[in-house]
């Protein structure tokens, strides 16, 4: 990932907080501190498919988040000191997370549509749609994923083929 050509010249890169089963991301958000990248994680609404995408201070700024209901680390709904990605200079590059994911980069996620719909903001906003970068398992490379009309896919799936 550190490596990447899209990662290297991202400036702003929004970047999921991992659940146990999940590509651990806690190195790459370290990193982007170091580059002296903007990284931004999400913040779901519950009982909804709203998700905004919020500006961390610090990686140190993680051990200040609360725990969802979903055992999710994220700011609280008080936190309106954050910047909204797509309230500033939108975003330059997605790390998505999932369930499954075939080659053509169809995405299976928690089924709530956050990311998809979070997207569709992303096209609407003037520096447009980031590029995506699922990461993932090798094991979670499927033959292919059930999609809807709503699903968005991925520009590109990291996995270990090992």
């Amino acid at each position: 990932v550190i490596g990447h050509s899209k990662y290297q010249e991202s400036q702003r890169i929004a970047i999921f907080l991992s659940m146990p089963d999940e590509i651990q991301t806690e190195e790459i958000i370290k990193d982007i501190f170091k580059q002296g990248k903007e990284c931004f994680i999400p913040r779901y609404k519950p009982h909804s498919n709203h998700m905004d995408m919020l500006k961390l201070s610090s990686a140190e700024d993680i051990s200040s988040l609360t725990l969802t209901s979903w055992n999710i680390l994220q700011p609280s709904d008080d936190d309106s000191a954050r910047e909204e990605a797509l309230a500033g200079g939108g975003l330059d590059l997605i790390f998505m997370p999932g369930l499954g994911f075939d080659k053509k980069g169809n995405r299976l996620g928690r089924g709530k549509g956050y990311y998809d719909t979070y997207l569709g903001r992303c096209m609407k906003h003037p520096s447009g749609k980031p590029y995506t970068i699922a990461l993932a398992f090798r094991e979670q490379i499927c033959e292919s994923v059930p999609v809807t009309e709503n699903d968005v896919q991925v520009d590109e799936i990291l996995y270990d083929d090992c």
